[in-house]
């Protein structure tokens, strides 16, 4: 059973996904960066810093002056404010990867395009043209 598990971890699938998870928790932060430290701000600035996540719906019937003093009397809640947020973060997030998938899908077209350059001939190759081309001026 040892010598399967040395197999299955020495395949070249495994590392490839372990290196896969890697890069994509390290892709993650970039991201959560960039829509964080970047892209909010201007969202919020556009919006005049409209916030959804203090909106919800009190199931106890009570009104509460805030989310938190709600929680904090236990009442069942339907906190539809923190959902519109996730569907905004959400669809900001997927924005940015489209951007960023399209930006190397543009590299990568460009790279497969670009015309390979003619591999150079040896020097004894141009050397003789060199002798040919002189006694053709001749």
């Amino acid at each position: 059973m040892l010598n399967e598990f040395k197999e299955f971890i020495a395949r070249g699938n495994v590392m490839d996904m372990a290196v896969g998870i890697i890069i994509g928790a390290a892709f993650t932060a970039i991201v959560n960066s960039m829509v964080g430290d970047l892209i909010m701000p201007i969202i919020g600035v556009i919006t005049a810093g409209i916030d959804f996540s203090d909106l919800y719906i009190s199931l106890d019937g009570q009104q509460y002056p805030s989310l938190a003093a709600a929680e904090e009397a236990g009442a069942a809640l339907i906190k539809y404010g923190a959902f519109i947020n996730a569907v905004i973060n959400f669809l900001i997030v997927a924005f940015v990867i489209f951007m960023l998938v399209k930006g190397v899908n543009k590299l990568k077209r460009a790279e497969e395009e670009a015309p390979a350059e003619a591999p150079k001939p040896p020097k004894s190759e141009v050397l003789l043209e060199e002798i040919r081309d002189a006694l053709l001026k001749k």
